[in-house]
């Protein structure tokens, strides 16, 4: 993909990957220009998502990011905080996503996940005022849906390793499906 393509990609939208009733749906900060650019969520390389998804055990293999409608089938979806693709998350305002918290709040009373995982702690806490919220299961609710907080798989966070994401991405899944989570996190 050459520089100009991905410039072009600018402000693009990428279609939600969900349906009702999902047992996780997984929301980015916004898409990065990569993914707006192929049209699939978590696509630039070096992101994380696709490999601690699957080393977490919420897939049974690892995933490229065109096979995303793939994970309907595992009772997963992706949607974002904020729709619109920038080249970095610094270029949302606060205002934005606060906008995109609101919208997001309609689109889980609408589609009723079990499970609303925010991968990334400070767009979540811009996005629904929750200044001291930290990654794991909030006390906040939307409905009946739960809310999980995770590290941003992005590789530009270093202070996660493959690893630990995994691990808390897995509290995650024994929660969703009705276990008690691993220690840790």
């Amino acid at each position: 993909m050459t520089p100009e393509e991905l410039l072009a990609a600018r402000d693009r939208l990428v279609p939600d990957v969900v349906a009702g009733g999902l047992r996780v749906l997984f929301c980015g900060i916004n898409p990065g220009l990569m993914s707006a650019a192929t049209g699939h969520h978590f696509a630039r390389p070096g992101n994380r998502f696709w490999p601690v998804l699957h080393l977490s055990g919420f897939t049974p293999r690892q995933l490229k990011p065109a096979e995303q409608d793939e994970l309907l089938s595992y009772g997963l979806g992706i949607t974002n905080v904020v729709a619109r693709a920038s080249a970095r998350a610094d270029e949302i305002s606060d205002e934005e996503f606060r906008e995109g918290g609101r919208v997001l709040t309609e689109k889980v009373g609408l589609l009723r996940p079990r499970w609303l995982a925010v991968v990334g702690i400070t767009a979540y806490r811009t996005a629904f005022g929750e200044r001291k919220a930290t990654v794991g299961p909030q006390e906040r609710t939307i409905g009946a849906t739960r809310i999980w907080v995770l590290p941003n798989p992005s590789g530009l966070n270093a202070h996660w390793t493959a690893q630990t994401m995994a691990e808390e991405f897995a509290r995650l899944r024994a929660a969703s499906q009705g276990e008690d989570p691993p220690a840790g996190g």
